[in-house]
């Protein structure tokens, strides 16, 4: 089963290496990196490997560099291989950034950026704290975001995440916008994003390295190139994609993209209605992208006894009229959910697994084994067998008794 704390980022469409290349060579960062180690040459330096305060000055009083700047852009320098620190105290020229893949050369630049966080990166402490979800929020609007929305987003991850009281917030709102304009201002600088009026977006290197470190965390994140060639493809084929893990859930996106809701719909309640558990799973996930467009073509699914259930639901939650579920369809529906797990053929050997359903297991256990599901007893076999807890597994067994001994 797909792990909860997976983000699913749309594909975004990569600029060419040799384009990439050269915009990061462009990055303010890097060229004042690269003067900043062309003006150090060989000296001496302190203890902690940084210039001293007097090469220091010199250093922004002659390259005309922002001082708040320096201890990061020597960082860049060091880490970039730009200059090379010996264990003697001095410093001297490295082998460049021309020495690596200039695109792993910027990989570091943007990981020595983001490492400074928890120093004080952008000297707003809350704008430090949620940079990542900040940068990853606009990497997922490719045409830009204005910076009150920004603001607001943030605001609320705040409040949300960090617990945070009102008073803060009420102060916040007066500081935040002035705060999250400087951070701006120094990411552009970075390299990472690009101002256009209120709307603020991420440059093509910041694509990139947004979705470098996305992936690096785990998260979903594909090219364009990688997830076109779905999109020509059957729902049938597509979800046998997801499930066998060729494809990824944004790959579902652009295949949506591409084709009328209704007709969308259609296929995937076809899937749905004639596949096993695993394939219905995965039709469903992709159906609750649809919004209402897609009303009438579901709706026809309520005469399909595999799938008429998740219809009702899906229309229900959209506000549209749609028939009552009642408590048998609910275990009707526990038993389809974790049916799945036998049909993707993964371990089964925590109790995570069988958490998907978010209910007392106890008590759920004897109503699935009174529904008309064609997976009910295998799905108590695997219950009595796998759970983890003694009595609920007990229950599954006593329960799959029953199931057998019905004419």
């Amino acid at each position: 089963m797909a792990d909860s704390d997976v983000l699913t980022f749309p594909p975004v469409d990569l600029a060419p290496d040799e384009e990439l290349a050269r915009m990061v060579r462009d990055a303010p960062i890097v060229g004042d990196a690269v003067r900043l180690a062309g003006w150090t040459g060989v000296r001496e330096v302190t203890e902690r490997g940084l210039l001293t305060d007097a090469d220091a000055r010199a250093a922004v009083a002659e390259l005309g560099l922002n001082g708040a700047r320096l201890h990061l852009l020597w960082v860049v320098a060091v880490n970039g291989r730009l200059l090379d620190v010996t264990p003697g105290g001095s410093a001297r020229p490295g082998p460049g950034a021309g020495a690596a893949d200039p695109m792993e050369f910027w990989d570091g630049v943007v990981m020595d950026i983001l490492d400074r966080t928890e120093e004080g990166l952008t000297g707003s402490r809350v704008v430090d704290e949620h940079l990542t979800e900040i940068l990853a929020t606009i990497y997922s609007v490719r045409d830009g975001m204005p910076m009150a929305n920004l603001a607001g987003g943030i605001l609320q991850a705040h409040e949300v995440g960090c617990g945070a009281r009102q008073t803060e917030l009420r102060r916040l709102r007066m500081t935040l916008p002035g705060e999250l304009a400087e951070a701006m201002a120094l990411l552009e600088y970075c390299g990472l994003i690009e101002l256009t009026g209120d709307l603020v977006r991420l440059t093509e290197p910041g694509v990139w390295a947004v979705r470098r470190d996305l992936l690096r965390e785990g998260h979903d994140a594909p090219s364009l190139r990688e997830v076109a060639a779905f999109a020509g493809q059957s729902a049938g084929e597509l979800i046998d994609a997801m499930l066998t893990g060729r494809a990824s859930a944004s790959a579902a996106t652009l295949w949506l993209e591409r084709r009328a809701p209704e007709d969308a719909a259609r296929e995937l309640v076809k899937i749905a209605s004639s596949g096993n558990a695993a394939q219905r799973g995965t039709a469903g996930t992709i159906l609750e992208e649809l919004g209402p467009e897609a009303e009438h073509a579901v709706r026809e699914a309520l005469g399909e006894p595999m799938m008429w259930r998740y219809a009702a639901a899906w229309l229900g939650v959209r506000d549209l009229d749609a028939p009552a579920l009642g408590e048998g369809d609910g275990a009707w529906v526990a038993v389809d959910t974790l049916a799945a797990l036998l049909y993707l053929g993964a371990p089964i050997d925590s109790v995570a697994h069988f958490d998907i359903l978010g209910e007392d297991l106890l008590v759920l256990v004897p109503e699935m084994g009174r529904v008309d599901h064609p997976d009910t007893l295998a799905v108590l076999e695997m219950l009595g067998r796998h759970h983890p807890e003694p009595l609920i597994a007990k229950t599954a067994r006593k329960t799959a008794m029953k199931v057998r001994s019905r004419p």
